[in-house]
């Protein structure tokens, strides 16, 4: 019983280290967040004036990444306080980085300059598989959100 207390020691201090490390991450998604959005604005304000629809594109592109950033942010304040992961958020950035891909593919077929009919196809093909994950990540949200609600006593 000799290095209890001392193991005690060890474990606090680790957990304690631990801590500071996801407030480091979380502090980092949150100021690249806030990076990235500026950014997105300024890059925006220069491509519209050569063109709107590819700088809204691009807006609306940076601006799911802060999406996902900020909830990534969430995510580990969340744990911070629950000590709980949840599968949840990690599904919305699932589905928000399919549709940020739908919509980058989507560009780049509407701006490529010699569309072919098998980059065409690819673009489906891309499209298709992305419309397929959001479906089945939005069925998965679904199925957590009903299995914690009969996890949860019902009120009588």
């Amino acid at each position: 019983m000799e290095n209890g207390p001392r193991e005690n020691l060890w474990i606090r201090w680790m957990e304690t280290l631990d801590g500071m490390g996801y407030i480091t991450v979380g502090f980092s998604f949150l100021v690249l967040g806030m990076v990235v959005f500026v950014h997105s604005w300024y890059a925006f304000l220069l491509k519209a004036s050569s063109g709107v629809l590819p700088a809204v594109l691009s807006l609306l592109h940076d601006l799911l990444l802060v999406i996902i950033l900020l909830e990534l942010f969430r995510t580990i304040i969340n744990f911070l306080k629950t000590h709980i992961i949840t599968l949840e958020p990690f599904l919305y950035i699932c589905i928000i980085a399919s549709t940020r891909r739908i919509l980058t593919t989507g560009a780049e077929a509407a701006y490529a300059e010699a569309l072919t009919t098998e980059l065409f196809h690819r673009y489906l093909l891309d499209v298709g598989v992305n419309v397929l994950v959001i479906v089945a990540l939005v069925i998965a949200v679904f199925l957590v959100r009903k299995g914690l609600q009969s996890s949860q006593p019902s009120p009588s």
